[in-house]
């Protein structure tokens, strides 16, 4: 089995578990950007646009909602098979257990004789959730749940796509397509920031990536959309 951490559950060092919500928010505004300003490059119909971009909105954030349910769902799954062979081990070779969650902390240079002390009064706490949480990085507790990755991709899909899609159908005439890539564009970098705030990490890079990154994606589809624009399809 693979050893991830020496401490039980409970005591493992903090870590920020809103990741892949804060990578989804990123995803829906530049996702969101590309629906609206692709549109608007090959028509200047509001009606058109904002019809494209609440398709898109919604497909969008169901088919997020979709992925990130199956792909948690086969996380949880894993995870409930690794507990159940983990359980099976523990109630046939509870002595070879003990030993292999004894050679933890002793590789990581506590004396023999105590890792295998720490790992005997550790086992007789909670022998699953230290066994799981020391050799798996599993909480037995704490297991995936797809239903709230659902939501959270829904969620955030559609908060990402509506800031652009407004922009792009409120604002009138030629200041519609420059308002929107700035209104875009300065919440990629807010999203940058903020990302990088809550996992402790530089701004700037993080910042210049989100940026960057959006500003290709929106320069890319609208030019796709003015040339379909152009040659009337």
């Amino acid at each position: 089995m693979r050893q991830a951490r020496f401490w039980p559950a409970g005591h493992a060092e903090p870590h920020g578990g809103g990741m892949a919500t804060r990578l989804n928010w990123l995803r829906a505004a530049v996702l969101g950007a590309n629906d609206g300003i692709g549109v608007a490059g090959a028509t200047s119909s509001r009606t058109a646009i904002l019809t494209a971009g609440l398709a898109g909105l919604f497909a969008g954030a169901l088919a997020m909602a979709s992925g990130a349910y199956v792909s948690v769902s086969s996380q949880r799954d894993a995870e409930r098979s690794m507990l159940a062979l983990e359980r099976r081990e523990l109630a046939q070779t509870p002595g070879a257990e003990v030993a292999e969650l004894a050679r933890i902390p002793e590789s990581k240079g506590l004396a023999p004789g105590l890792a295998r002390q720490v790992a005997e009064q550790l086992t007789a706490h909670d022998a699953l959730a230290v066994h799981a949480e020391a050799e798996l990085g599993i909480d037995p507790r704490q297991l995936a749940r797809p239903d709230h990755a659902a939501a959270a991709g829904v969620l955030s899909f559609a908060a990402g796509a509506v800031l652009p899609l407004l922009a792009i159908t409120l604002v009138p005439g030629a200041a519609r397509i420059p308002v929107t890539i700035l209104a875009v564009l300065a919440a990629l970098a807010a999203t940058g920031a903020v990302s990088a705030a809550l996992g402790r990490a530089p701004r700037r890079p993080a910042v210049v990536r989100n940026v960057i990154g959006g500003a290709i994606a929106m320069g890319v589809t609208y030019g796709i959309g003015s040339l379909i624009g152009a040659a009337g399809i």
